[in-house]
C-alpha cells in the first residue's frame, strides 16, 4: 500500500494531472503487485519558482514539466524491485508526455506498525488487514 505525493508546476490540464497519477499508479500496481484500489496519491501543484529539481551533477537540465514523486511503502522489496519500479514509472509517465529528465523519484520506507488507515488503530498491527506479501 504505496502512499505516493506527486508535486508539479501549475500548468497541467485536470486531464494531464490525472493521466499523471494514473500512470504512476499503473506502473506501481504492474510491478508490485498490489490491488488496483490501493491507489492513494496527494498531487500538489506549485507556482512557478517552488520546486527546485537539478540534474544532481549528471548533466541534463530538467524543464518547468518536472514531476517529482515520493512514494512510501513498507520496507523488504529488493533494489532490483525497486529499480524496475523506477523504470515503469519513467516509461509510464513518457506515454502522458513526461520526460525521463523530468521523472524524479525518493523512495521511503517503513513498516507494517507505521499505518493507519482510519479510526485511530494500526490495521496491520490489529489484523483488520493482512500484511501485503513481497
Amino acid at each position: 500500500m504505496p502512499l505516493v505525493r506527486i508535486d508539479v508546476n501549475q500548468g497541467r490540464s485536470p486531464e494531464e494531472l490525472t493521466a499523471v497519477s494514473r500512470a504512476i499508479h499503473d506502473a506501481i500496481v504492474a510491478e508490485y503487485g498490489i490491488p488496483e484500489r490501493d491507489y492513494f496519491h496527494i498531487l500538489t501543484e506549485h507556482p512557478s519558482g517552488q520546486i527546485t529539481a537539478q540534474d544532481a551533477g549528471l548533466g541534463f537540465e530538467r524543464t518547468a514539466g518536472v514531476v517529482m514523486i515520493q512514494i512510501f511503502t513498507q520496507e523488504g522489496r529488493s533494489q532490483e524491485a525497486k529499480s524496475s519500479l523506477f523504470r515503469a514509472i519513467a516509461e509510464s509517465l513518457a506515454e502522458v508526455g513526461v520526460s525521463g529528465e523530468d521523472v524524479f523519484v525518493g523512495y521511503v520506507e517503513n513498516t507494517a506498525g507505521d499505518w493507519s488507515f482510519g479510526f485511530g488503530r494500526s490495521q496491520y498491527v490489529t489484523g483488520e488487514l493482512a500484511v501485503p506479501r513481497r
